[in-house]
This record gives structure tokens, sequence and C-alpha cells, in this order.
């Protein structure tokens, strides 16, 4: 579940090891390339935990930062969510 804090969105991400982490990660920067906006993230062994916020608006949290965790909760509930192809 994401949490406004900071005016950013916040969430951490549990996997069973290090390989599903990056796998993750690596699809989520797909996602972030295409909509041109980027998370603040870290990776430690199987935890990645991402951080929204729009920097061009302040950093605060913006549209961009609510459709872009929709994309994250998509891909890490198994759906490939922008990268599925019509």
């Amino acid at each position: 579940m994401w949490t406004e804090q900071n005016n950013k969105l916040d969430r951490t991400f549990k996997f069973k090891n290090f390989i599903d982490a990056f796998t993750f990660m690596t699809k989520v920067a797909f996602i972030a390339e295409k909509m041109n906006h980027h998370p603040y993230w870290t990776n430690i062994y199987n935890i990645v935990t991402i951080s929204l916020s729009t920097h061009d608006a302040g950093d605060v949290i913006t549209v961009k930062d609510r459709k872009l965790a929709s994309e994250i909760d998509k891909i890490y509930n198994g759906n490939k969510g922008l990268l599925k192809k019509n």
C-alpha cells in the first residue's frame, strides 16, 4: 500500500530473492522511461523501496506520481501494465 508523507508517495516491496527484486526494478524502469517520470528508489537484497514525487512541480505529489504508482502496482501484482502489447 502506498503511503503519503512529506509530499511523496512511498511504498516498500518485498520479494523472494534479489533476482526477483531486480527483475521488478527492470520492469519499472521501462515504464518510468516510457512515462518520462523516474522514481527515487533503493534496493537491498530482496527489498525495493520507492518514493515518488514530481520534481518539476516542486517535489510534490501529482497525477504523474499516482499514474506511475498504479503501473508499479500492476507490475508487482503480475500484470505488465503499460508494457502490455495492444
